[in-house]
């Protein structure tokens, strides 16, 4: 169950108007944070991402199951019922058994599913499936709500980066 800040992180995201998928990130950080911390492991960085999307549904953020052939039916499944739960829907409890058999599970996987190397391997293979377009207006859109500071500052980082490169 996440904890009550990342819960109210996520709501003031959304009060703020932005967008389902951000409001669900304060979870999937939350998540990264708790395999880093040696709560519990993960199999790989996709799986993290997906435990903290899991847990955004039924906490009540606007994020529909994936559409089938995204994933396993079991999956959708899965996705389908904790968004109903987090809608108002199914007022069921979760079963102790099946949470703590998850738990015992996770323990067990390895912790470097959080690494940096492992993120930045999963958000450059997630990026290379989108067409140049997608990715393009994604930057576009983030130039323009970034304001006047921020944009200076990721010029900034932007020149380190290509100063890092370039003394290699």
């Amino acid at each position: 169950m996440p904890d009550k800040e990342t819960i109210d992180k996520a709501k003031r995201d959304k009060r703020r108007g932005k967008s389902p998928s951000t409001q669900a990130g304060e979870f999937v950080r939350a998540e990264i944070d708790k395999i880093r911390r040696g709560e519990h492991g993960a199999r790989s960085a996709k799986q993290a991402i997906a435990i903290g999307l899991s847990e955004a549904r039924p906490a009540g953020v606007d994020l529909p199951p994936p559409a089938p052939g995204q994933t396993t039916a079991r999956t959708r499944k899965s996705a389908t019922y904790a968004y109903a739960a987090g809608h108002g829907r199914r007022k069921r409890k979760p079963s102790r058994k099946r949470s703590r058999a998850v738990l015992r599970a996770l323990k067990r996987e390895p912790r470097r599913a959080a690494s940096h190397r492992a993120l930045s391997r999963q958000a450059r293979g997630a990026a290379k499936r989108r067409s140049a377009a997608s990715r393009s207006s994604a930057a576009q859109k983030a130039a323009r709500t970034k304001g006047a500071a921020g944009r200076t500052a990721a010029a900034r980082k932007a020149a380190r980066s290509r100063a890092r490169q370039r003394s290699r």
